[in-house]
């Protein structure tokens, strides 16, 4: 298998992140959601150029493709894209006492299943542990939980987001690093 090269993701990079979430959000998420709980998924997920900007957003390239994307961060702002409403929590973590953020895991349906998201994954929990951070959460979608579950992630808080119409069943969860 060729190998998963990372680089951070930049601002030109943005339109085709868009295409690689959209298109993660439409097929990889049948058979665990309906829908109408797709379609209204998409009002709590998406792109957060902050991780962008803060250099913590990064970019999965497989066989000369981007295959995937996710990042993490040192912010609060525990899910949720440029336009969720009531989810932006620009604070820094203090690494000494809060978990970093693992966020926006995306990877395209064209490359599932061939490691990606597990790589990219173990790459952002890398750089986060670098700066201090011991622990990290994320909120998981019913698609991504199987590969949370399986790289050490614990069920925190089960959350069912309802913004977007339809409810969205999420769960928090935790790792230490």
């Amino acid at each position: 298998m060729t190998s998963i090269a990372f680089r951070p993701a930049t601002i030109a990079d943005l339109d085709t992140l868009r295409g690689v979430m959209d298109a993660a959000i439409e097929h990889l998420q049948q058979g665990f959601l309906s829908p109408e709980q797709i379609v209204s998924s998409r009002a709590v997920m998406g792109l957060d150029r902050q991780l962008v900007v803060d250099g913590t957003y990064f970019v999965a390239e497989l066989d000369g493709a981007i295959a995937g994307c996710g990042g993490w961060s040192r912010r609060a702002t525990l899910y949720g894209g440029d336009h969720s409403a009531g989810l932006r929590e620009p604070r820094l973590l203090d690494p000494a006492s809060e978990p970093a953020r693992i966020r926006a895991m995306y990877t395209h349906p064209d490359f599932a299943r061939r490691g990606v998201g597990r790589a990219l994954l173990a790459h952002c929990e890398a750089a986060a542990r670098d700066e201090g951070f011991a622990a990290c959460e994320l909120m998981g979608t019913m698609a991504g939980i199987p590969l949370y579950l399986a790289s050490g992630y614990e069920v925190v808080e089960e959350i069912v987001d309802d913004r977007g119409g339809a409810p969205v069943p999420m769960k928090r969860m935790r790792k230490a690093l």
